[in-house]
């Protein structure tokens, strides 16, 4: 019977298949593994389940010398090492498509409780500080018929420039490479370049991966290229962020506001943020429905299984192994 180590307890049924199947070992502690702590746990398993939290780097896979798969709970993979899984021919698996309305949704949700100062409302309703309507009473910038700038056009980011349809809103995006013409037709989406896209904005979302390239695609100069009356939005990866930067931003209303699901230095915020008023910050929740984190525990666990009887995984990161 196969070895299979999870890092972190999952919701949903589909882990009670694998146990039927292999031996299951989940990670008792609720929590983010520690280096240390997934060397010696993947030591005898032939199959890692693992989050996107998980810094799986050369150490671990040498230290998992039985390891024929690792399934990341997660649409990125930028926490593993693939030049050391390749070297080995781990297939590396993820969970693309199945978050995409939900991470599309949360965006959404981010953007409009920015815009419209919903937490700040929600603050001063509960705290007893709401004496009646006022004219001037958390006065918030408009969504419907703005324009709204999408950085990294993939399933996600068009997912987002959809929803833009039902706001009439003009909607621009700047991608690594263009559209076909038939989807920007469908999603109503305009390429420009990155600098344009930042002067004509009024909402900024990003959408783009984590790579050496996109780490702080979005500092000082960027932030100070929007409109004062701009929003950013963040669900992608923290550190396409410089933090700092946007910290220095919002202090000083270079830009209107924030929206923010991930962090450059998660779950750790940059001194100053979690002050500002003019921030949204959710705990990396963009995939959290019951129906998509069910679904994706069901991908990996459909992958990890293919894997073991000797077949292709449906969802493979790496497919040069093969």
């Amino acid at each position: 019977m196969y070895n299979v180590f999870v890092t972190r307890k999952l919701p949903g049924s589909a882990l009670e298949q694998l146990n039927s199947q292999c031996h299951v070992t989940v990670n008792p502690a609720d929590r983010n593994m520690t280096k240390t702590e997934l060397v010696k746990a993947v030591v005898g398993q032939d199959a890692l389940i693992s989050m996107l939290s998980d810094p799986i780097d050369s150490d671990v896979i040498a230290a998992g010398s039985r390891l024929k798969v690792i399934a990341n709970y997660a649409v990125g993979f930028n926490n593993i090492d693939l030049t050391a899984a390749g070297q080995r021919s781990i297939p590396i698996c993820n969970t693309p498509d199945v978050l995409t309305n939900a991470s599309a949704d949360f965006a959404w949700a981010l953007l409009m409780s920015t815009a419209r100062r919903v937490i700040e409302g929600d603050s001063m309703t509960r705290d007893g500080q709401f004496t009646g309507w006022a004219p001037k009473l958390l006065l918030g910038v408009e969504v419907y018929g703005k324009t709204l700038g999408v950085i990294g056009a993939g399933r996600i980011g068009q997912a987002v420039a959809k929803r833009a349809l039902g706001f009439d809103m003009r909607t621009v995006y700047h991608n690594r490479t263009r559209l076909p013409h038939t989807v920007e037709k469908e999603y109503n989406m305009e390429y420009v370049d990155l600098e344009t896209l930042l002067g004509i904005s009024d909402f900024v979302s990003l959408h783009c991966p984590l790579t050496p390239e996109t780490r702080h695609l979005v500092g000082q100069a960027e932030l100070e290229a929007m409109k004062p009356t701009a929003v950013l939005i963040n669900t992608a990866r923290g550190p396409v962020v410089d933090e700092a930067a946007l910290v220095a931003a919002l202090k000083n209303r270079t830009i209107y506001g924030a929206g923010l699901d991930v962090f450059e230095d998660e779950p750790t915020l940059k001194p100053g943020l979690a002050e500002l008023p003019n921030v949204v910050l959710a705990p990396h929740i963009a995939s959290a429905a019951d129906e998509t984190r069910s679904n994706m525990v069901e991908m990996v666990v459909r992958d990890v299984l293919a894997v073991l009887a000797g077949q292709r995984p449906a969802n493979l990161v790496n497919p040069e192994i093969y």
